[in-house]
């Protein structure tokens, strides 16, 4: 039998739940590691006029910043052309665990949603497609609405949210990689983020209205 939704509507919403959490990991992932969008950005918002430093220095610094963000870096932050306090460095260390949880969830999320597809799609039953571009979308919508009306606000709590101390407000006398990496970077990466996932959200969408539209032909033959 032909069907579009599956009986078991939990079985969806956690498949939609958790889909989502990988697209959002994912948006974050592909964000934090494009480092072309830095690389525009110091052109963009003047990062190397403003701080007087070589845009061949800043680029190579940033780099090494990313590469520690990865889950398969092992080792200390080390910057080649900033030196960094103590309580810069364990601010540094608290985001790479963010970022590998990140990187942990996306794949376990990912691979358990993969199964969880291949038994929908093989039972012709795609509500999840419908579901998780609800999920997906809908929050962060909510979340940059709020970020739109005061993202500096915004990112004070943020970090008040994720971090129980005060570490990561920088004294560019202790820390001077905070020149480098301006609020409006940020603001830029959150961008970014909502670009993807809304574009994976409507893809999801229009092969759940394409999906659809081939089974209701099969019925009415």
């Amino acid at each position: 039998m032909k069907t579009l939704f599956t009986k078991n509507r939990a079985r969806d919403i956690i498949l939609a739940l958790l889909l989502t959490l990988c697209i959002i990991c994912f948006a974050v992932i592909v964000t934090v590691f494009f480092k072309q969008l830095y690389y525009f950005d110091i052109d963009y918002l003047n990062i190397a006029k403003n701080t007087g430093l070589p845009k061949q220095l800043i680029k190579e610094n940033y780099d090494v910043l990313i590469q520690y963000q990865s889950i398969f870096f092992q080792g200390t932050l080390q910057l080649p052309d900033f030196v960094m306090s103590t309580t810069g460095r364990i601010h540094f260390e608290e985001v790479k665990r963010i970022f590998d949880m990140i990187q942990i969830l996306f794949v376990v999320s990912g691979g358990i949603s993969l199964v969880m597809i291949y038994q929908n799609v093989k039972q012709k039953e795609y509500r999840f497609l419908r579901l998780t571009p609800m999920f997906s979308i809908g929050i962060p919508t909510v979340i940059g609405f709020l970020a739109a009306l005061d993202f500096d606000q915004a990112f004070v709590i943020f970090h008040k949210i994720f971090f129980r101390n005060d570490y990561w407000i920088f004294d560019y006398t202790t820390d001077p990689v905070i020149t480098i990496l301006p609020e409006s970077f940020f603001m830029h990466c959150f961008m970014m983020i909502i670009v993807i996932v809304v574009v994976i959200s409507l893809i999801m969408y229009l092969i759940y209205r394409k999906k659809r539209n081939l089974i209701l032909e099969e019925i009415s033959e």
